[in-house]
């Protein structure tokens, strides 16, 4: 289903090369200031543009459709909008024929019988993403109080951010695609939201964060660095009566409820499925395989466009517990 959250829930619709995508938010408080301009700076800070990311150019302008009247929300469902203006479907006519290696072609085509919409990626488009970023906005706006603060630590592999434009240059050369990390850090979170088991706070994020086209893995505080530690050296000593620690390991989550400290997490991301160096692959439809290169627009990192995602995600996964 594309609906996720009770007490703050989202649905989100559209295709990349369709008309219009949105989301549509229900459980939104009443009462709470919001316009469309309070979208433009994180749905900017998602924009292509820089180097390794695609060409493809978007206005990306929010329109508020339901959910708001007089500059606030109302308490009914909020839909937000965007149309799709900057689509060349004639890229991708070839991979019902041959799936791109790595994305979603084979599959969607698998689970919808054929009938999936092909263009841009349809409906499992990194271009969705947008929705979640606007979702992301209001799910701040909820969690009024808690600061969220992601950004990109390493590129292939790399955590010296000096190498990191030689290493996109050497990529779009080649017509390859590199992955990334993103981290996050939410400061201010209280003590006790979450639940332990099904609904621990890290189940919420990660959920969410998986959300997100490309993501691989995600892990809290410490990590998988656990595994190798001692628990002296994992354990998050406590400093004073309101639960903050000296340390933590924990990543501001114990028994799936949040501890007072910060709330740390880090997501990878993979390398870009379609590009434009040759692989070899099967043809669906002639039964061979041949050499395949995806043409069209494309990230070379689609890493470096995460940030101000992996930020909505941790505010929305707040906000179910707000």
């Amino acid at each position: 289903m594309n609906s996720y959250g009770e007490r703050f829930r989202i649905s989100m619709f559209g295709e990349s090369h369709g008309e219009l995508i949105g989301v549509v938010m229900d459980g939104v408080p009443a009462g709470i200031p919001l316009c469309e301009d309070d979208f433009l700076a994180d749905l900017g800070r998602r924009r292509s543009g820089s180097k390794g990311t695609t060409p493809r150019k978007e206005s990306d302008a929010p329109h508020i459709v339901s959910g708001v009247v007089d500059g606030h929300t109302t308490g009914a469902p909020l839909t937000v909008v965007f149309k799709n203006e900057n689509t060349v479907s004639k890229d991708y006519s070839s991979f019902r024929d041959c799936p791109r290696p790595g994305h979603a072609d084979f599959t969607a085509s698998v689970k919808h019988n054929g009938f999936n919409d092909i263009r841009g990626g349809g409906h499992f488009s990194g271009r969705l993403t947008l929705t979640l970023v606007a979702a992301g906005v209001v799910a701040k706006k909820i969690a009024s109080g808690i600061t969220f603060s992601a950004s990109i630590t390493q590129i292939a592999g790399v955590s010296d951010s000096s190498q990191w434009e030689n290493i996109l240059d050497a990529a779009l050369a080649e017509g390859d695609s590199v992955g990334g990390i993103v981290d996050c850090v939410c400061t201010g979170v209280p003590a006790g939201l979450g639940e332990p088991f099904f609904d621990s706070l890290e189940s919420e994020i990660a959920h969410l964060a998986f959300s997100i086209p490309g993501v691989r893995g995600i892990e809290f505080g410490d990590g998988f660095a656990a595994a190798a530690m001692k628990g002296s050296g994992h354990n998050d000593c406590f400093v004073n009566a309101n639960g903050h620690t000296a340390t933590n390991g924990a990543g501001g989550i114990n028994g799936g409820i949040s501890n007072g400290n910060p709330v740390v997490f880090r997501i990878a991301v993979k390398p870009t499925s379609s590009i434009s160096k040759v692989q070899n692959t099967l043809n669906f439809t002639t039964g061979e395989l041949e050499d395949f290169s995806v043409k069209g627009r494309h990230d070379a990192c689609i890493a470096l466009r995460c940030p101000v995602i992996v930020e909505a995600i941790a505010a929305i996964a707040l906000a179910q517990h707000l």
